[in-house]
């Protein structure tokens, strides 16, 4: 795992439309377009952002650590992803930078799978993911355990692109997509709440596009 530039030109420029609301719009909805959450713009491309770090790890080095407030702590290989149930999910995704794309294909195991094999404790509350690039974030259990979301490693039939979080990353369609970590190496189930990268530098705890809780 490699450490996130702090000072990079990227976070500065993020933390700034934070501090200035950037994008917000203040509407609840879009009468035009039903699907698009309002601030949001349509694109046919799947634009690339990082934090300037690109890990590449084989997937017979893909390693992820199951850990925390669950009775079956564990890590899985490739080898146990795949051999774990396999699901297709077809979904639209939303960025804070104010971009949508629709009708995306994944395929992968689904957090409901997931936690049925590590079986999480009554005490745990929210998860809290940590990528190979060392960035992190958080969610509440219930965003976790949505029935869209989805431990991807394919998108359009093909292996998802290095760029875009291959060999696997979490998709949690109905929270913005910084929510969604990519080259996931950790998930941890917690008894309370620890924000991660973004949040702690204004971002929305909870990220709901519809809301447009884009900031804190």
């Amino acid at each position: 795992m490699t450490d996130i530039p702090e000072d990079s030109k990227l976070t500065r420029s993020k933390s700034r439309w934070a501090e200035l609301g950037k994008f917000l719009t203040g509407k609840t909805s879009r009468p035009e377009d039903s699907r698009l959450p309002p601030g949001q713009h349509l694109v046919r491309n799947w634009p690339v952002l990082d934090l300037g770090q690109t890990p590449n790890v084989a997937r017979e080095n893909w390693r992820l650590d199951i850990a925390g407030a669950i009775e079956a702590p564990i890590t899985w290989t490739w080898h146990d992803l795949m051999s774990a149930p396999q699901t297709h999910k077809l979904s639209d995704i939303h960025c804070v930078t104010s971009w949508s794309r629709y009708d995306n294909n994944w395929d992968g195991v689904t957090t409901h799978d997931l936690m049925e094999a590590v079986r999480p404790r009554a005490e745990a509350t929210h998860v809290l993911f940590t990528s190979n690039d060392g960035y992190t974030t958080n969610m509440a259990i219930e965003d976790f355990a949505s029935p869209e979301a989805l431990l991807v490693h394919s998108w359009e039939g093909a292996p998802l692109p290095l760029d875009h979080g291959g060999p696997v990353r979490l998709v949690v369609p109905h929270l913005y997509f910084w929510k969604s970590p990519k080259w996931i190496r950790r998930i941890e189930f917690a008894t309370r709440d620890h924000p991660g990268f973004w949040e702690v530098r204004g971002y929305h705890n909870h990220a709901d596009p519809w809301l447009e809780e884009r900031y804190s």
